[in-house]
């Protein structure tokens, strides 16, 4: 189906039918919603070339991939979190583009993309305590949202994010009700904005609790399997080792598992396990009953809600900053239970 064939069988004109699908204000409402029926029922999508030459705008998305964070693009957290918003986009008419830039030239990436024109807005994923993409886009008056939030940035910006300091609390404490003494941090970098917010609530429940965190059980690292696996594995030959593991990722956790089985000790009799589940498409949590003990928030969601944030800052540039926080769920699995009784 074309704009030509559509026309045809709304016997209007191809400009006319244009205008209406593009928000033309001299279309009035009845033909506007006549010609969106139609387009609907014939499975019509403007080509988005023709329908950018007509608006002024590209009606793209663009994902600026750092080259020292390629690994995200195999990351199935980022692959759910695109799949998200690219439902939204689809919704309103946007297509998405993804690219890469060297560190040293974000700021000329970016900018190369605004003036050719290539998208009308970006998202940033992975910000840092101190994101100096945030300050680049700032300066350029380019319309972008943040999947997270940056710390060491003052000025104004949109993000969704989900409140990781409150959700590493509220887990740290629930381990500190079940008896727990001995809890091991095992984080993401903690260069990144999530895992320093994730250390911070770990921290404070255990100062609320009187506890001192010990630096043996504080580990941090790209959240892989392998590393989950590597860091469990040294910490049950440590002479006093922790009772109880909080995991930033289940991909982590899944490692966490490995290790505590080979070490012959059970999860949540042995040692109690609590993982950040952003509710994966292909990894999921068990099914009836939770396989961890996990602080749940869905990374596509954020995707979706990200993606209709960005197209409201595109059509009102002028707008005040809008943030979105996002509460995890806390969610009780097989992984834990009380603290065991060693003497």
């Amino acid at each position: 189906m074309n704009l030509k064939q559509l026309s045809e069988i709304l016997g209007l004109s191809q400009t006319t039918v244009s205008r209406a699908l593009n928000g033309y204000p001299e279309v009035s409402e009845a033909t506007r919603t006549r010609v969106q029926a139609a387009a609907t029922k014939h499975g019509y999508r403007p080509n988005s070339r023709a329908k950018g030459l007509a608006t002024g705008r590209s009606h793209v998305i663009g994902h600026v991939i750092p080259s020292s964070s390629q690994h995200e693009m195999v990351n199935p957290i980022f692959g759910d979190f695109v799949a998200g918003a690219a439902r939204r986009y689809a919704e309103h008419g946007y297509d998405m583009m993804f690219t890469s830039a060297d560190d040293t030239s974000i700021e000329r990436a970016y900018r190369d993309l605004f003036q050719r024109g290539a998208v009308d807005g970006v998202v940033l994923q992975g910000p840092k305590v101190n994101e100096q993409r945030i300050e680049v886009l700032n300066r350029m008056g380019a319309p972008f949202i943040v999947h997270g939030r940056s710390t060491g940035i003052d000025a104004p910006y949109d993000w969704v994010d989900v409140n990781n300091k409150s959700s590493f609390m509220r887990a740290t404490q629930f381990l500190i009700d079940l008896g727990h003494r001995r809890i091991a941090l095992i984080n993401g970098l903690e260069d990144m904005d999530f895992a320093q917010r994730r250390r911070a609530g770990y921290l404070q429940a255990l100062n609320q609790a009187g506890l001192s965190p010990d630096p043996e059980l504080m580990r941090s690292a790209e959240m892989t399997e392998v590393y989950g696996h590597h860091e469990a594995r040294d910490m049950a030959q440590l002479k006093n080792p922790p009772t109880a593991i909080l995991v930033s990722s289940m991909i982590s956790a899944i490692g966490v598992r490995r290790a505590l089985n080979e070490a012959g000790l059970q999860m949540g009799r042995d040692v109690s396990v609590i993982a950040h589940d952003d509710d994966l498409s292909y990894l999921k949590n068990g099914q009836d009953v939770p396989i961890f003990t996990a602080t749940r928030s869905s990374v596509r969601l954020a995707g979706e809600i990200a993606a209709e944030m960005l197209i409201e800052r595109i059509n009102a540039p002028e707008d005040p900053a809008k943030t979105r926080l996002l509460e995890a769920e806390l969610v009780v699995g097989g992984s834990t239970g009380p603290a065991p009784n060693r003497f």
